[in-house]
């Protein structure tokens, strides 16, 4: 193999030479990607044009309120189901998997009722008491079928044709649905917040008669109890994280406001002290995993003799209560191992990069600088956010309306196991008229889902997958363009001689109106081959999932290579993408010419990825690390009511880390939005600088437009390419 000195200089492309006409983003250009811009157009329309039909077509009704067996939604005016708009299920227990509830269909009879029940009752007990107690019957029969009222018929009879539920039990409606009020208090169930109550004949009963009377219902069904059991636990849980949302949001947005000011002020306090604060963030973040270790180290040693903190993590399995894992010594242990991995990790990578960290820190220091000028860059994410926002709404709502796009389709529901006619399609109004019932009695034609066989309906699964494709071309697009304007307002500032009187006006708005104008074809064009690769990603995934339980060894290694190769690629793509929108930003050509000239730039100058791509994104990730920790630190502190002060206003919690998560990840995300524009601003200015010291020499004729302070960190200009060289 060739060595790097071996390669002629020519292999990478010439070098920029010297132009004394050049003074930046270029204003003379033409339109690039005309062909592209115009398909990205017609698509646009056509995205519009499937969001209509699928507005027409669709009715999210179907997706959103609760369908009878008849496939009548419950509620609806000018039905007989116009007062009933809750949904009851005759065997709730046969919905307990969950892959069905993803549905909401179950595979038994489904009613529109009024109100839940608020008793329990079983149809056995009813019919022993019909003599004595009528209006026993009156409750009980508003559970039925509309139209049925023999209460004499026999019990076999009724629960094989599912005239009635074989019981009812205490519920409330949840999303429009009756679900039974089971809930676990200090690890005892109960019902409607009770352990007894009265059925609806006064008797009293404990809700461990319930639960045996759902276990004689359902005898056949095996763990069945266990599922339910989980099912109910997790809407309670549920309900309590919705509570603890509705009571500390005010508290999330505080804690949100306060990481936007404090990376605001963080990117402005790089521009005057880059050197100390970013060698402060670095010994900063050691520290604070240094101590984490030790922390760890003195809880596990603390937790290790105690008996029973020696009990491991899979022993006592999901706890909603985190604090239960927090007593344990094996979670110290694996907390511990963590953080001394990721010390070691930071500690080897600042002693094989502290050469290069100086020039990352006076990069980084130069973008704050460039920032500092052109402070509207900071609120362009706020554009990027309303664009992207836009999309995903509209791609949201196509894809209900297609989901929902469809007649009611009916499918044989029989309570035999070994029914041939089992899931057929079925037509409710001659099904009385085949032998199916013959064959299976007790079988139903019920209501299975929306859809239908028509032309349409057949390619609502291809129309979905365009709605996908179209909506990852549009968010790869929105983030493109808000890449080449900044990679455009940036490149205004270094191509400045004399800064910042040389800046023009308005350089955001300016380079935003080029990428416009302009290059709207070269941005679609990468934005799509970015798409597609993703677009294969998900397909894999999904492929992935179909075949998590087959036994084929080679398909599913091919497979995951298949990912593995795909996930580079995409990271790849976005890579050169990045660098061919700044040049595209700069000289205003087509996408292809850009990123070939980003290519061989980056080729000329390839210790820009040990310098630029290692040093300064770690850099920035410590920043974002050391934000979101901090504010997550305050965070908890404030949760948890340890901080004297404001104990009284913090809201009471089910769980505390619910808005604690929520603040560290908003926070994160917080900060990212902001080291994004910071990040961008770095890329920019260093291939400003590579093509710099390739125009220019540092004469009084060929004056450098770096920075002072840059040139001196480089020492000289000849210094400076042989480091950007990799020689």
């Amino acid at each position: 193999m060739a060595r790097k000195s071996d390669i002629p200089s020519s292999y990478y492309g010439e070098p920029r030479n010297f132009d004394p006409t050049f003074r930046g983003p270029v204003h003379n250009r033409s339109c690039t990607d005309v062909v592209c811009c115009v398909i990205f157009v017609i698509v646009i329309l056509g995205y519009i044009a499937l969001g209509t039909v699928a507005w027409i077509h669709g009715d999210p009704r179907k997706v959103v309120y609760p369908t009878d067996s008849h496939g009548q939604f419950c509620g609806q005016q000018g039905t007989p189901n116009a007062n009933k708009a809750i949904l009851f299920y005759f065997n709730i227990l046969q919905c307990a998997n969950p892959a069905v509830l993803i549905n909401l269909q179950c595979p038994t009879t489904q009613l529109c009722v009024s109100k839940c029940p608020d008793r329990f009752a079983t149809y056995l007990d009813m019919q022993y008491n019909y003599r004595y107690n009528k209006s026993y019957w009156e409750y009980y029969k508003q559970f039925c079928k509309p139209g049925f009222d023999n209460p004499k018929k026999p019990v076999a009879q009724v629960l094989r044709d599912e005239d009635c539920p074989s019981m009812i039990v205490p519920s409330r409606p949840f999303l429009q649905r009756c679900f039974p009020d089971f809930i676990t208090r200090n690890g005892t169930l109960t019902v409607a917040n009770q352990t007894n109550f009265k059925d609806g004949v006064g008797k009293t009963r404990s809700v461990i008669d319930l639960r045996d009377a759902a276990n004689q219902v359902t005898a056949m069904q095996q763990g069945v109890e266990s599922g339910i059991t989980s099912l109910l636990d997790a809407k309670e849980v549920g309900m309590k994280i919705f509570e603890d949302y509705a009571s500390s949001w005010y508290w999330i947005l505080i804690g949100l406001v306060i990481t936007m000011v404090v990376s605001l002020l963080f990117i402005l306090l790089l521009r005057f002290t880059a050197g100390v604060l970013l060698w402060l963030i670095i010994f900063g973040v050691i520290t604070a995993v240094g101590y984490g270790i030790w922390h760890c180290y003195w809880e596990f040693s603390t937790l290790r003799g105690k008996p029973d903190a020696d009990v491991t993590i899979s022993d006592i399995g999901f706890q909603t209560d985190f604090r239960v894992y927090l007593q344990l010594s094996q979670t110290w242990l694996v907390f511990m191992i963590s953080l001394s991995v990721i010390e070691a990790i930071i500690v080897i990578m600042l002693i094989f990069l502290r050469r290069r960290v100086r020039i990352a820190i006076a990069l980084l220091k130069e973008g704050s600088k460039a920032i500092g000028y052109i402070m509207s860059t900071l609120f362009y994410p706020i554009i990027t956010f309303f664009l992207l926002a836009i999309c995903i709404a509209y791609w949201a709502v196509t894809a209900v309306f297609l989901a929902s796009s469809g007649e009611a389709v009916y499918k044989v529901m029989s309570t035999q196991p070994n029914c041939m006619y089992a899931n057929f399609t079925c037509n409710p109004e001659t099904f009385s008229q085949t032998n199916v019932t013959k064959v299976c009695p007790g079988s139903q034609c019920t209501f299975a889902f929306y859809g239908g066989e028509s032309l349409y309906h057949r390619y609502i699964f291809v129309l979905q997958l365009c709605n996908l494709l179209v909506f990852l071309w549009l968010v790869n697009f929105t983030i493109a363009l808000g890449q080449c304007t900044l990679a455009g307002a940036f490149a205004s500032y270094y191509w400045a001689l004399k800064k910042p009187n040389d800046i023009p006006a308005c350089p955001l708005f300016s380079s935003f109106s080029r990428a416009i104008r302009y290059h709207t074809g070269s941005l679609a064009f990468g934005s799509l081959i970015l798409a597609v690769v993703q677009m294969f990603r998900i397909v894999l995934e999904y492929l992935d999932h179909k075949l998590k339980g087959a036994h084929n060894a080679f398909a599913r290694f091919l497979l995951c290579c298949l990912k593995c190769c795909f996930w580079c690629l995409e990271h790849f793509i976005k890579f050169m993408n990045r660098n061919a929108y700044i040049m595209i930003a700069i000289y205003g050509k087509n996408f292809c010419t850009s990123a070939k000239d980003a290519f061989f730039l980056l080729m000329r100058n390839v210790v820009r990825v040990a310098v630029l791509d290692k040093v300064t994104d770690f850099l920035l990730f410590l920043g974002k690390l050391l934000i979101s920790g901090s504010v997550g630190v305050l965070a908890f502190f404030f949760f948890t009511r340890k901080i004297p002060v404001i104990q009284e206003e913090v809201p009471s919690l089910n769980y505390y880390w619910v808005p604690l998560l929520t603040v560290i990840f908003g926070s994160y995300l917080v900060a990212h939005g902001f080291f994004n524009v910071y990040a961008m601003c770095v890329d920019t200015l260093f291939l400003c600088f590579c093509e710099d010291l390739e125009r220019n020499d540092g004469s009084s004729s060929r004056p450098y437009y770096m920075s002072p302070g840059l040139h001196k960190i480089l020492r000289k200009g000849e210094q400076g390419a042989k480091l950007c060289s990799g020689s």
